[in-house]
């Protein structure tokens, strides 16, 4: 079984900052793709940043140039950083991550339970 555990969302005021952090831990016998997703009420999950297990990186237009993503493979574990939040970045966000397991032989997705943020205006 494989276990993806957020932290660090919140309220934050609009041109705020937070980040976000996500632990893998389980039966991993490796991770490729890691990325963080987000989902507003009334709106599609959406696709906010990924980062391959190479280090490559691609953001959502809407992110570029606020948002960074970033990982640590020791610890199996992805980050977020917001910078110059804004009200439209209220949603919740999920933690994705592409596992291989000890028990089963391709990488499949996992998701972690979701983090709130809220930014006021």
């Amino acid at each position: 079984q494989v276990h993806l555990v957020e932290s660090g969302g919140g309220l934050v005021q609009a041109g705020g900052s937070l980040r976000l952090s996500c632990a893998a831990s389980g039966s991993i016998l490796s991770i490729n793709d890691m990325g963080w997703y987000r989902q507003a009420p009334g709106k599609q999950r959406e696709l906010v940043a990924v980062i391959r297990s190479g280090g490559i990186t691609n953001y959502a237009d809407s992110v570029k140039g606020r948002f960074t993503i970033s990982r640590d493979n020791a610890k199996n574990t992805v980050y977020l950083q917001m910078n110059s939040l804004k009200p439209e970045d209220t949603a919740v966000y999920f933690c994705n991550a592409d596992i291989r397991t000890y028990y089963r032989a391709s990488y499949t997705p996992w998701w972690g339970q979701g983090t709130q943020v809220t930014v006021s205006s």
